[in-house]
């Protein structure tokens, strides 16, 4: 097996001691290292294979200049600027096979940057005093990105920091070795979907794309996957996608913690790839399972659905402005686009007998839609629920189409 070339990237200045550690465990385990300084003002106890003034040259600027704007979130900007274009350049020319990040709030907020600049497949850690806080925004994140929260590592070494920087050295160098990133051989078809006990269709279009000669992969729309979905849609990853779980988006619309951010339902129609489009899920607002239901929420029927997530119905009047806000964002697609309208029902949840059963807030929501939807948007109208095999073969049959007219490509390049 070749030795790996693990990227260390932090504040060699003032963690110094945690980032030599990491690194020497990363080496103990046959792994080779090359050193990354972003600090600003200090210096390190022993010279970095890319120094701070090679971080301040590349983000445009001499180390002095950076010091000189005497502002820590402006200097820290320019060191992102420059670490980014190191790591996009170093991968490029082959000089390491994964990178790794040590830091609090300012080390993370550039770690997060210089893993977005790595294509998928490339092992991408971030060891931070703020993994998995709200702090972070779902878009700020790489699809493939892992983080690993510093327990106990804002100042100094003791046995807690190095039970969790040996970890981490473990975790990106056999994610070094081990990873099989993708080969991009098969056009690759972006889903949406939640979990089977509320949209069914996935079990079934899975198999008959594969049989068809495509990649599928399905992305759970709980925010997270939402997030991994956009980021690559846009970076053209996809020949297709199947845009059939929404309420990531509605969510959003009402604030919810549940969301991937403002830009979902963007990314495809911006980089014009070929669309299939459903309202799945579009009459619920979730809430994480640890949060109060609001006041506003409470005379409405919910769905609890686990100890994390837990879900409300949206209002007839509700129903309609998402409509709206929906042909809104598919008008500014720049690529085919068609919309199936299921008017049966969106998700199973909303089936006579169960919790979130409203016919008046569906017949509200279908007919906005069939009223403003854009009309460069071609719809098919379906008198059946979202998870009725009527809506499988419908999906299909405008998928071959346009397999057939060359809109949907059997071969895709590598993002780029």
């Amino acid at each position: 097996m070749s030795k790996k070339t693990i990227l260390v990237i932090g504040t060699f200045d003032t963690k110094s001691v945690e980032l030599e550690y990491l690194a020497g465990r990363i080496r103990q385990q046959g792994g080779e290292v090359l050193t990354m300084d972003v600090s600003v003002l200090g210096e390190p106890q022993r010279p970095t294979d890319l120094s701070k003034h090679d971080v301040a040259a590349a983000g445009g600027m001499s180390i002095d200049e950076v010091i000189a704007l005497g502002d820590e979130h402006r200097a820290f900007q320019v060191m992102t600027r420059g670490a980014v274009d190191l790591v996009a350049s170093g991968h490029r020319e082959g000089k390491f096979d994964g990178m790794i990040a040590l830091g609090g709030t300012m080390g993370t907020d550039l770690a997060l940057d210089c893993a977005k600049a790595l294509p998928m497949g490339v092992p991408k850690y971030i060891v931070s005093t703020v993994a998995c806080s709200p702090l972070i925004e779902p878009n700020r994140l790489a699809a493939d990105v892992q983080m690993i929260l510093w327990a106990g590592g804002l100042f100094g070494m003791n046995q807690i920091c190095k039970s969790s920087l040996s970890q981490a050295a473990g975790a990106v160098l056999g994610a070094a070795r081990a990873v099989e990133p993708p080969t991009w051989d098969r056009s690759l078809i972006g889903m949406t979907s939640l979990g089977s006990s509320c949209l069914k269709y996935m079990k079934r279009l899975q198999p008959a794309l594969v049989e068809r000669g495509f990649d599928v992969a399905v992305f759970h729309t709980t925010g997270m996957g939402g997030m991994a979905f956009e980021a690559l849609a846009a970076e053209g990853a996809f020949c297709c996608v199947m845009d059939f779980s929404l309420q990531e988006f509605v969510n959003d619309q009402h604030g919810s913690l549940v969301s991937s951010g403002d830009h979902r339902v963007t990314s495809a129609g911006r980089m014009g790839i070929p669309q299939l489009v459903a309202p799945g899920a579009m009459d619920l607002i979730d809430l994480a399972g640890w949060q109060d239901i609001p006041e506003s929420l409470a005379d409405r029927p919910f769905h609890q659905h686990n100890r994390l997530i837990k879900s409300s119905v949206f209002a007839a009047e509700e129903r309609r402005a998402l409509a709206r806000s929906l042909a809104e964002r598919l008008e500014q697609a720049q690529g085919p686009t068609h919309f199936f309208l299921p008017a049966g029902g969106l998700e199973e949840w909303d089936r006579e007998g169960q919790e979130a059963h409203d016919p008046e807030g569906l017949k509200a929501f279908v007919d906005e839609i069939r009223r403003i939807l854009p009309g460069k948007v071609e719809m098919t109208d379906l008198d059946c629920h979202i998870n009725d095999e009527e809506f499988v073969q419908a999906v299909l049959s405008k998928f071959d189409q346009w397999v057939d007219e060359g809109i949907v490509k059997r071969r895709q390049k590598a993002p780029q």
